[in-house]
């Protein structure tokens, strides 16, 4: 007998062929919805799409907590499903912090991206479906209404600015992340 793992594998081998859509194809139609829990959103698939149950399962599943596998880009994986609206937040920030030297290292983590130098100065994490943190390491900066305080958000960094739109990439912001990379040299 097969393992839950086989399972599932053969039934997302087989998802184009029995649903007429990729799983892809399918995680686009329940970011389209606004509809959240995972009840709702199979009820969705099996209502207006005539999925089966099994598969309706399977693919709200693989939305709502991607696995990751070695072989995933780990970028990728934070912003799927739900919180792939944030992705051009991601590109913009990136975009901006690799102008700052050419020993900037931009590395992938689970659920967040580390923002390297000599040491750790800053990290990008999608932290809800509607915001993407940015963590700074700036040590004596004092906070202020927008330079937060990092508090529980994340003890490797000193700073959180949080973000909800690619316009909030900005030269404060920006400001702020090349003090934190100059601050990783010493």
């Amino acid at each position: 007998m097969a393992s839950p793992e086989e399972m599932a594998a053969s039934m997302l081998a087989n998802l184009p062929e029995k649903t007429g859509k990729s799983l892809a194809a399918w995680h686009n139609i329940l970011q389209k919805s606004s509809l959240e829990k995972h009840g709702q959103l199979v009820n969705l698939l099996k209502k207006d799409h005539g999925v089966t149950h099994g598969f309706a399962n399977l693919i709200v599943s693989k939305y709502l907590k991607p696995d990751p596998s070695p072989d995933t880009d780990l970028v990728e994986q934070q912003y799927t499903g739900a919180k792939s609206e944030l992705r051009p937040i991601y590109e913009v920030l990136v975009k901006a912090i690799t102008k700052f030297g050419n020993d900037v290292e931009i590395a992938p983590k689970k659920s967040y991206v580390s923002l390297r130098r000599a040491k750790q100065f800053g990290l990008i994490q999608p932290s809800t479906r509607t915001r993407v943190d940015v963590g700074l390491n700036l040590p004596g900066k004092k906070p202020s209404k927008r330079l937060e305080e990092s508090g529980s958000f994340n003890a490797m960094v000193t700073h959180r600015v949080r973000v909800t739109d690619v316009n909030d990439v900005d030269k404060q912001l920006t400001g702020w992340l090349k003090e934190a990379y100059r601050a990783a040299e010493k």
